[in-house]
């Protein structure tokens, strides 16, 4: 059987990776203009991973992607070589300020013990004494990560990924797609190159990310995943404080340390101006100003007197209409395997989706975690698979 797979970041990787892993008989070859990666998502991301989820396959996904991160060397060792991945075990804190939102983390919260993730919910008291130099009096429920939670190196995890799926046999092309070739049955044939080449396969697996849409248009097909540009922002604090977790705040901003420093950014909610397709490396430092630094001040007072050190963007590979990921064949052509669309949450259940990919391509179906409400069968059916816990 021959596979190609085309786009090369973290997602695409773990296709290549678990289906050689699974099959050597099977012929992997990884289509990917920028072997960089310099504006993948795996590369641009803020790279973190959390079971705080409010479905459990979102938090089964995760746990396997902790495996990989906590054991490298089983998992990614190439030569005896085991990757440094620069996990940091931090854990996640979700707040809520409404009675609703503590409704919804009580709820996910009993998905997420039942799947056996350590997390606790605290009330403000018991906030305060926990973390005491973050301000708590208007928080109605908190969710805490005790462990199995933290941050990464994105660029790393995507690298490693890669190496050990070349390691087992995958190839890797360093060229664009520009043309699907049809058969007459509406199977994809093969995929013309910008290079002039042609690569002709039995299954093709799209890891485009935020590309997804503009791929999918080529062949004739759609795929309803849009860029969306996010900026970090860094900066830094003149009041020492402890190693945080990453804490979602109610208002949409995040923050987390990194380093001696820290890392933040702002989620837009349903209703904000999020436009589609921006263009990178034009961080909205205006942003920070009128978002950031105000819900940063206030839920820390210490950060009322933070400097921006920093700021770089990337784009969310996003699924508008429940912002879950796209996993399994298109509706319109069964040979062509979507692996997209994971608004955010990509880079930590790339291990798990790919595992996933390889196991239909393979054996006909999914074997280790059912992925089916992933199905791209979905969008035409109008049947959301709503994730409450997006950051």
């Amino acid at each position: 059987m021959r596979v190609a797979v085309i786009g090369g970041g973290a997602l695409g990787s773990a296709c290549a990776l678990f289906l050689r892993r699974l099959d050597r008989t099977v012929d992997v070859e990884v289509i990917e203009p920028d072997p960089t990666l310099r504006w993948a998502s795996s590369a641009r991301s803020a790279a973190s991973i959390r079971q705080q989820f409010s479905n459990e396959l979102n938090v089964r996904l995760s746990q396997f992607g902790l495996q990989l991160l906590r054991e490298p060397r089983e998992w990614l060792a190439v030569d005896g070589e085991a990757p440094e991945l620069g996990f940091v075990e931090s854990g996640y804190l979700m707040l809520a300020t409404t009675a609703e939102g503590a409704q919804v983390l009580r709820d996910s919260h009993a998905v997420q013990r039942a799947a056996g993730a350590p997390v606790v919910l605290l009330d403000a008291s018991a906030l305060a004494c926990r973390l005491p130099w973050l301000r708590s009096d208007d928080v109605a429920l908190a969710s805490l990560g005790e462990g199995g939670e933290g941050w990464f190196d994105g660029q790393s995890f995507a690298g490693a990924l890669a190496r050990k799926a070349r390691a087992l046999g995958a190839r890797w092309r360093n060229a664009r797609v520009g043309a699907f070739i049809r058969r007459d049955n509406n199977a994809i044939a093969a995929v013309q190159l910008d290079d002039g080449g042609r690569v002709e396969a039995d299954a093709f697996v799209l890891a485009t990310g935020a590309w997804s849409q503009a791929v999918g248009a080529l062949a004739g097909l759609q795929v309803p995943v849009v860029g969306r540009r996010r900026t970090v922002f860094v900066f830094s604090c003149p009041t020492p404080l402890p190693r945080t977790p990453l804490v979602a705040d109610a208002s949409g901003v995040w923050f987390r340390s990194e380093g001696a420093g820290f890392i933040g950014g702002w989620t837009p909610s349903v209703g904000d101006d999020d436009p589609d397709d921006l263009p990178l490396d034009q961080p909205d430092l205006h942003q920070f100003d009128e978002r950031v630094w105000p819900a940063l001040g206030h839920r820390v007072p210490a950060f009322e007197a933070l400097r921006r050190t920093g700021a770089w963007d990337g784009w969310y590979e996003v699924h508008p209409m429940d912002h879950n990921g796209l996993v399994g064949p298109h509706p319109d052509c069964a040979n062509l395997l979507l692996a997209c669309g994971f608004s955010g949450h990509g880079l930590q259940h790339a291990a798990g989706v790919g595992r996933g990919v390889a196991e239909w391509i393979v054996h006909g179906g999914f074997r280790s975690l059912d992925l089916s409400p992933l199905s791209p069968g979905r969008v035409a059916a109008r049947r959301p698979w709503v994730e409450r816990a997006i950051i």
